[in-house]
């Protein structure tokens, strides 16, 4: 029979994506037994982050600030505005180094059957950030998943209402891979809007 401490950080550990109860138990009882001064960081490190962290009041990524480094960052380009689910998505182009306009960070996508809609997602707070006077072209990044693909399509449509130009992330065939090992709809895809 567990502890009720250990059992609670076994779950709490749970909630994280992918971990089930084998691997959450087995990183509470590594913390516990191997490392206490690690489980004693990561303690003060997510109390500190939940104290401090917040939404950039212009794009919505995590910020310890009232508006975030890259919104202030004066050498981006303030015409192009790109629009991902969530700051891992915005974090993911930001190591590649070829984007240097600013972001718009939905925090989620449109998915009816788990009662997300156009509002749960701040459509509205970027229908009025694209419509700042400054912003040109709007890069719809959202993945490309059944709900990314519904979202683009919804928010692509009432962007070009505003008369903004809207553009959609490209899809294809990754770089090194070999065609029969691909699969058929990014095949497909890639033939569609090859170049």
């Amino acid at each position: 029979m567990a502890e009720p401490s250990v059992d609670a950080l076994v779950e709490a550990l749970r909630r994280l994506p992918g971990v089930g109860v084998k691997s959450a138990q087995r990183m509470a009882f590594h913390l516990l037994q191997h490392d206490r001064e690690g489980a004693h960081r990561l303690a003060a490190s997510l109390q500190a982050a939940m104290l401090n962290v917040r939404h950039c009041e212009r794009c919505h990524t995590f910020t310890e600030t009232p508006v975030c480094a890259i919104c202030l960052d004066g050498t981006r380009n303030v015409r192009q505005l790109c629009v991902v689910e969530s700051p891992a998505d915005q974090a993911a182009l930001e190591r590649t180094g070829s984007y240097r306009g600013l972001y718009f960070v939905l925090m989620g996508r449109i998915s009816p059957l788990d009662g997300v809609g156009t509002g749960d997602i701040g459509a509205h707070q970027l229908l009025e950030r694209a419509g700042d006077g400054y912003t040109e072209e709007v890069i719809i990044a959202t993945n490309f998943t059944a709900e990314g693909e519904a979202t683009a399509h919804v928010l692509s449509e009432a962007l070009r209402d505003r008369g903004l130009r809207v553009t959609r992330l490209a899809r294809g065939v990754p770089i090194g891979s070999e065609l029969e090992y691909v699969d058929l709809g990014t095949i497909a895809h890639a033939l569609s809007d090859r170049r």
